[in-house]
């Protein structure tokens, strides 16, 4: 296998060219739907197009002022925080508690997994629409259950803030299958004979997640934290398909505020600009984080 791999690598060495044929696709992909939109969608924001008209006018860093003003863009961006960070963070404690019950044998274990990461192979816009009809006021399930007990009716999705919420929650819950599986990857790589000795030194349950379970899941942690903020900072389909930002703007998004301006607003120019602050957002939020991350295993490693 290791004189496969150095024939592998004297092959390119002496060839360079057969390197860059092989690499040719892919750098072809990334211009063509990585770069190509991007300079696209900085052009478009310095302009006042709407998105539709075959001409438009060159406006400067108009748009660019218009956000900084902008109540609705930071009414956007700050329930963009919630769902990116407090989803994360559910999701986070969730995972790794179904990941460390889910690790332990019992029977119904590989059917209970199954379930719980059954919602992460859902599109966000489904699961959305399926939890609308759950909440909804009119005829919702969670109404029902309400009225059953003999309460009153409530209009769960009525004000901004606790949609917010609720919308956060509900990610939290449907994609919280996906951090169990990247922690039960990390739990499953950990010898057992580490835990074993700290028990045989007298640790208790603590003790060994603490300094042992915790540390050695590091990695797990980079790769999940990574992943949710991501996912959460770019939330589309929940808030369209349960409230479509409303009531008002209230619990817009920055990726469904995008979509508002630019197809209900007609105000493309802005709506790039909007785009281009919140893709530099997730790409500084997630450089620190990563770089924060990888310095911390290296300090465990180290």
């Amino acid at each position: 296998m290791n004189n496969g791999n150095k024939d592998f690598r004297r092959f390119f060495q002496s060839d360079p060219r057969a390197l860059t044929l092989l690499t040719l696709p892919a750098v072809v992909l990334f211009v063509s739907f990585v770069v190509v939109p991007i300079i696209s969608g900085i052009n478009i924001s310095f302009t006042n197009w709407n998105g539709y008209s075959q001409s438009y006018s060159y406006v400067g860093f108009d748009n660019y002022r218009k956000m900084v003003t902008d109540p609705q863009m930071w009414t956007a961006f700050r329930n963009t925080l919630i769902y990116g960070f407090g989803s994360t963070l559910i999701q986070t404690i969730l995972g790794l508690s179904l990941a460390m019950l889910l690790c332990s044998k019992f029977f119904f274990r590989s059917a209970a997994r199954t379930i719980v990461y059954l919602p992460a192979m859902v599109a966000q816009l489904i699961i959305g629409y399926i939890w609308y009809f759950i909440v909804t006021y009119e005829r919702g399930a969670l109404n029902d259950i309400v009225v059953f007990l003999g309460g009153a009716k409530i209009d769960w999705m009525s004000k901004g803030f606790r949609a917010v919420i609720i919308i956060m929650l509900i990610n939290s819950i449907a994609y919280c299958g996906k951090t169990m599986i990247i922690f039960i990857a990390g739990l499953q790589a950990i010898p057992d004979m580490y835990r074993e000795a700290a028990s045989i030194d007298g640790a208790n349950g603590w003790q060994v997640f603490r300094h042992i379970t915790m540390p050695m899941l590091l990695p797990a942690f980079t790769t999940s934290l990574v992943l949710n903020i991501i996912g959460g900072l770019k939330m589309f389909g929940l808030v369209v398909a349960m409230t479509n930002g409303g009531p008002g703007y209230a619990s817009h998004s920055l990726s469904s505020l995008i979509n508002n301006l630019y197809f209900a607003n007609q105000q493309a120019g802005y709506s790039a600009a909007v785009g281009m602050f919140s893709f530099a957002f997730i790409v500084i939020v997630n450089v620190l984080l990563n770089r924060y991350l990888q310095k911390k295993e290296m300090q465990y490693n180290g």
